[in-house]
């Protein structure tokens, strides 16, 4: 009986000390993406890539489209402006665990085992920026569908950043019926290689 209580009050420690990190990391990163509009135009870009998709008039959907890229250019402008705010930040917490599961302060337990947030937001910055340029001449479909990708994916880090791998990619099924490994699949071969780099343990 002793050996459970010791055990329940280890496991109710842990949670405690776990909650307390993560709600640091939302908070931080919250400061961050409140003063910007990501979120927003993120939704906006959503639903216009429906609307161009679903849209039989040739015209009218290159007409949507080009409305699109500029707020495409918006959301990397201001994504970029995130990378750039977010390097300020200390090393210490930009840490990111990678283990699967959230474990108190894991970051700092296995510093070998970690990426670095800071790191990861300016790949994702810089993966946008290639794909909204459409270097590579995609169609605006496919444009859209690497697009969406990117954007996926950097929530994915952001959820990672906050809560674990785990549960990012718990919601990233839950919200886009997608894997991390499809995920990984479509967004562009630069991105997908750098992000490996960062990230794989």
């Amino acid at each position: 009986m002793e050996l459970f209580t010791l055990l329940m009050l280890i496991a109710i420690s842990a949670y405690a000390l776990k909650s307390r990190d993560q709600n640091k990391r939302i908070a931080l990163l919250g400061h961050h993406l409140g003063q910007h509009q990501i979120e927003k135009l993120m939704e906006d870009l959503a639903n216009g890539y429906l609307r161009a998709l679903g849209e039989t008039d040739p015209q009218r959907q290159t007409q949507i489209w080009n409305i699109l890229s500029t707020s495409e250019t918006a959301l990397c402008g201001q994504f970029n402006r995130l990378a750039t705010e977010f390097s300020k930040v200390s090393e210490a917490d930009a840490r990111v665990s990678k283990l699967a599961l959230a474990l108190p302060y894991a970051n700092q337990l296995f510093p070998d085992a970690t990426f670095d947030m800071r790191a990861a937001l300016r790949l994702h910055a810089q993966g946008l920026t290639q794909v909204a340029q459409n270097e590579q001449n995609k169609s605006p479909k496919d444009k859209a569908f690497t697009l969406s990708a990117e954007l996926f994916l950097m929530q994915h880090t952001c959820h990672w950043f906050c809560r674990s791998k785990t549960v990012a990619s718990a919601r990233l099924m839950a919200r886009h019926k997608t894997t991390y490994e499809q995920l990984l699949a479509a967004v562009s071969p630069q991105t997908r290689t750098a992000y490996l780099a960062l990230t794989a343990r």
